[in-house]
């Protein structure tokens, strides 16, 4: 399966359920599925170490340079409040508009995904909710986790990015990622393990 098949999928919720108040969609696409896809491409920036660009040498953006909210700012193109002209049903960079849509619908895209899910992964297991972000990789029933714990483990100041980014409320926005990056992870790891680059990229 597709990024794109799996985004369409979530349009709808967690399992075709209707989405937390606040999460309506604008411009063709969720804000909650724009937060959880940006929190992947922020943590693959994150420390990694090449002031060029992200992984895969994009050059989309350069990680070393601001938080969250900086490097938000310029993969949605500067525009809070989950950016118009995304168009469902289109390409990923249709769908995903600004620099998002470039940077994982180009060729770095596979080493983002796999990059960005493992220092995700890496995050939970040290804020004490391993057990939980390994069961979204796994094979087996996903588990919950609560919005507190996300969180906890996201930290205030990533909330605070994404929530302005997509013009999200605090609480709508951690409900949101609690049903949905379970799923988004699980989805992005079939084998039940965290994906290879070129795995990743077959994906895109």
């Amino acid at each position: 399966m597709g990024l794109l098949d799996i985004l369409n999928g979530m349009q709808n919720g967690p399992r075709g359920q209707s989405e937390p108040s606040g999460t309506g969609t604008r411009g063709g696409i969720s804000p909650i599925v724009l937060a959880a896809l940006g929190l992947l491409a922020y943590k693959a920036f994150k420390g990694s170490g090449n002031p060029a660009g992200p992984p895969g040498g994009t050059g989309t953006a350069t990680p070393s340079s601001g938080g969250i909210g900086d490097v938000l700012g310029r993969l949605w193109g500067g525009v809070t409040g989950a950016p118009p002209g995304a168009k469902a049903g289109g390409s990923l960079a249709d769908m995903l508009p600004g620099g998002l849509g470039g940077l994982l619908a180009g060729a770095g895209a596979g080493t983002v995904l796999s990059s960005g899910l493992g220092k995700l992964i890496n995050d939970f297991q040290q804020s004490g909710h391993g057990p939980a972000a390994q069961s979204w990789v796994g094979t087996g029933a996903n588990q919950q986790i609560a919005p507190h714990d996300l969180a906890s483990a996201l930290g205030s100041d990533t909330i605070d990015a994404l929530s302005r980014q997509t013009g999200m409320g605090r609480e709508d926005l951690l409900t949101g990622l609690s049903q949905h990056l379970p799923q988004l992870v699980d989805r992005l790891t079939p084998n039940g393990r965290l994906p290879t680059d070129e795995e990743a990229s077959r994906m895109v």
